[in-house]
Formats: C-alpha cells, structure tokens, sequence
C-alpha cells in the first residue's frame, strides 16, 4: 500500500496543468523537482498585448521596462502597465528580425544614471547591430548616444543577435549576429558573429585578446557565432553563457571564454534549411564544442541564471526561453558541465527572454501570445 502511495503521489507531483486565464489571475504550472527539495511555481498572466517583446530591466524606483521590436519601450509600476512608454528613442530598423532589442542599466545606475539599449540602426550602406546609452527625466530620454556599431554596414534584416551584459569589473558585453556573412565570421576584419567586449562608454580595453592584431576589430571578445539571441553573466563563477541559433538544428549553449572560436559555419550539428548538408564537421581542433546542442532547434533567446532564494530547487540552473518550442528551458549544470534540462510551460508562447527582478521574482515576456508572466513559488 505504501509503494502505491508512493507512486501516485509521485504522479500527482509531476502533473502539469495549465488553465486559461484573464490578465493578473494564476495560471498552474508543472511542480519541479530539485534536489534534494521539489519546487512547485503558479504563472501569473500580468500584462498580454505585447506584439514583439524583446528585453527588459527594472529602475531601482520599481518601474520595469520592456522593450517592443518596433521601437518602443513599456512603463510598467507594480505589475501593471502604466500606460505610458518612453519618448526620445533613436530611430530603428524594424524590418525582419530586426528592431528595438536588449536593455539594461549600468551597474553603477543609481549613481551615474545610464541606460543602454541594443537594436538594429538604419544607416549609410543598411543596417547595423547598434549599441546605445541614455539618461532618463520621468518618460523623456536625454544624453543619447551611440557607443557601438558593428562593421561593415550592410542590408541584410536578419541575425542581428544581440544581447548586452555587464561583468564584475563594469565591462559592456554585446553579442552580434553573423547577418548571414558565413565565412567572413571567421575573419577578425568585421564585427558580425562575434561577442564584443567594450568599455561602458564605447571605448576598447587594450587588453582585449585582438586589440593589438593587425586588421583585426579591436572590439572582439570572441568568434564563430551565428546568432546570440541569449546572454549572462554568473557573478558567483565569473562566467558567461551564451546561447544562439543553429541553422535547422543545431542551436547551442557556450560557455564564453577570451579569444576562443565558436565554429560556425566551419563546424555544426545543425544542416542547411533546405535539408542539404552544411559541413561535415561536427568538432575540428581549436573549435570550441557546445556545452550543450539541441537538435532540432528550440530557437533558444534570453536567458538568465536563477540566484533568488525564493527558487531553491532552481539555484545556478540557467533558464532559457524558446521560440520554436515554445517552452522555458530549465537547464543543470555542474560547474561548467552540462547535467539535464528540464521543459517548463510547455506550447504556452514564444518565450523570447526571462529576467530575475530586484525582489527575487521571475519574469518572462512572450510572443504568440504577447505576455508578461510572473512566476510565483508555491507555498504548501
């Protein structure tokens, strides 16, 4: 009788039920297991008609904001949408996969003020990844500048990237899509498929591991990237992790480490979208290997590394959002080593990105449905 106990009460624990709900009411998520305790979490629908979502940050007076492809960027206060947005936004480009993209303040914010944004840039000659910074006063944006600008300038709409970070030591990390250059994100003499490693105010460290290469991009942190839509940074390890899009399969996980080349196109998991073969290497000697690869794709894009301790059960795992699977990606790691992952909120929406607020909350934004969801531990 106790086995059997047992045993349902094990199937009851790994149920997932989702029900439909209106804006701000509970919406039951699967119970997940950690060890050695379970975690169970309820999502709470907060906001749905987001179009394109795409970053988002919180100001240390509370307000969060979340940034729409099309170039605006939403107020919200309290988990409510204030209706308002911020004015003064730079043009951008939001043709194909480009348009308004990452967000978030410098570490220093509450003394220095500075706000940055990544996002596709019309210019001379087409589009570029774009890095810029600005100041607010209440809505309205002030000491707007650009700092980054990846090169060469060219018309492709897609494979952008792009993430922005900061590490310990202040240093803005932006990840630039290859914008189906191919081969040339082999070359050191452009920015795209590269992660880039800058000052906060646009300036290049001299000890970046190219910065004294000659025709080399000053900026380079590494290479051989497709299109990283996902980035973090793990204060605890100092590591970064990135995630990016593989063709038809073979997306990735990587662990981001000074100078190192990621592949592509030269080495992938992934084929050609027309079923053809794309290369025939999977590793070649001094290629970096993913910490873990996804065939067929789940179109991975924001990330992020879960410290609260409102989340036991989920510390140091990695949650990453997925667009083709439509799904959040709960991944363990041990140290820098890929252990399991764990599928949350199954055929929801397209989780695009998925942040930690100052509070120790969890929150993701979505399209396909355009949601903003909160993910609320459960109490016995």
């Amino acid at each position: 009788m106790n086995r059997i106990y047992r045993y349902l009460s094990c199937l009851f624990c790994a149920a997932l039920i989702i029900s439909s709900c209106e804006a701000g009411e509970k919406e039951d998520t699967d119970p997940v297991s950690g060890d050695p305790a379970k975690l169970e979490v309820s999502t709470e629908k907060l906001y749905e008609d987001f179009k394109n979502p795409w970053g988002m940050t919180w100001l240390p007076d509370g307000r969060l904001l979340v940034t729409e492809k099309a170039g605006e960027i939403l107020v919200f206060k309290d988990d409510k949408f204030t209706g308002e947005k911020l004015t003064g936004l730079p043009q951008v480009s939001s043709a194909g996969q480009g348009g308004l993209l990452d967000i978030q303040l410098h570490p220093d914010y509450k003394t220095n003020g500075w706000i940055y944004i990544s996002y596709s840039k019309p210019v001379e000659g087409g589009i570029t990844t774009a890095v810029s910074r600005f100041k607010l006063q209440g809505n309205q944006v002030t000491d707007l500048q650009d700092i980054f600008l990846a090169k060469p300038f060219i018309p492709a709409t897609f494979h952008f990237g792009s993430r922005i970070i900061f590490d310990k030591d202040k240093f803005l990390f932006v990840s630039v899509g290859e914008r189906g250059t191919q081969p040339k994100v082999q070359e050191l003499n452009n920015d795209h498929g590269k992660i880039h490693r800058i000052y906060d105010d646009g300036r290049i460290p001299s000890d970046n591991p190219f910065a004294n290469q000659k025709d080399a991009s000053a900026s380079i942190w590494t290479y051989g990237h497709r299109n990283p839509q996902g980035m973090v940074y793990d204060a605890a390890t100092n590591r970064i992790w990135a995630v990016e899009h593989g063709p038809k399969g073979g997306d990735e996980l990587n662990l981001i480490e000074k100078a190192k080349n990621y592949g592509w196109p030269k080495t992938s998991y992934g084929i050609n979208y027309d079923g053809s073969i794309l290369t025939k290497d999977k590793e070649l000697p001094g290629i970096e290997n993913p910490v873990r690869y996804w065939v067929p794709s789940i179109g991975p894009c924001g990330m992020t590394i879960v410290t609260s301790d409102k989340y036991p059960a989920w510390k140091g795992n990695l949650l990453i959002g997925a667009l083709a699977h439509r799904h959040l990606a709960r991944v363990e790691l041990s140290g820098n080593k890929y252990v399991t992952e764990e599928k949350l909120m199954t055929d929801m929406a397209r989780f695009r990105y998925i942040a930690q607020s100052p509070d120790g909350f969890l929150y993701a934004i979505t399209e396909g449905p355009g949601l903003l969801l909160k993910l609320v531990p459960r109490t016995n």
